[in-house]
């Protein structure tokens, strides 16, 4: 079987707080997409070790990257838009995620740190510990000019504005 060129393949990328999840949710149902959340991947050892309070380093996150993007790789094979949500923190990590998936590119959720330890203080029922926020921003490498396939949103907007710029992004990409 040959990969469907028409197919493409979303990664929603950002740190934590940055609303991933809930604008994939968002474009899931309004765009009819499949949509994956890559930290469902993650192997059982990482996830004693996170739930053991410790950091995961590069090793760690290698096998739970080979999950996501054979993930990746099966979804635009049967689904003509299929979201994933990935932190994709840094540049290997997003480069990981491209290897034999020419139809998938990221969405980088961008906000300021002042503005998504806003976010993450207001969630009801989470407990917020911002030195795991400072930790992600410190590991954040941004997509710069060499990473064509990276497009921008800024979520220093209300949700719905976040989800319709990046339903039209999602929309153009797609044309043609």
């Amino acid at each position: 079987m040959t990969t469907q060129t028409q197919n493409h393949i979303f990664v929603l990328m950002g740190v934590s707080g940055s609303g991933k999840s809930v604008v994939a949710t968002a474009l899931s149902r309004e765009l009819s997409a499949a949509f994956l959340d890559g930290d469902f991947l993650h192997p059982r050892a990482n996830i004693e070790k996170m739930s053991a309070g410790h950091a995961l380093n590069d090793d760690d996150r290698a096998p739970w990257l080979s999950a996501i993007n054979d993930a990746a790789f099966a979804m635009q094979r049967t689904n003509a838009i299929s979201i994933i949500v990935c932190s994709s923190l840094k540049k290997h990590y997003r480069d990981r995620l491209r290897k034999g998936n020419p139809n998938l590119s990221f969405i980088y959720m961008q906000g300021s740190f002042d503005v998504i330890e806003a976010r993450m203080k207001a969630r009801k029922g989470h407990f917020f510990k911002q030195q795991m926020l400072i930790t992600q921003f410190e590991t954040l490498e941004e997509p710069g000019s060499d990473e064509p396939d990276v497009h921008t949103i800024n979520v220093d907007q209300p949700l719905e504005g976040v989800v319709a710029d990046t339903v039209a992004w999602i929309r153009t990409a797609t044309a043609g």
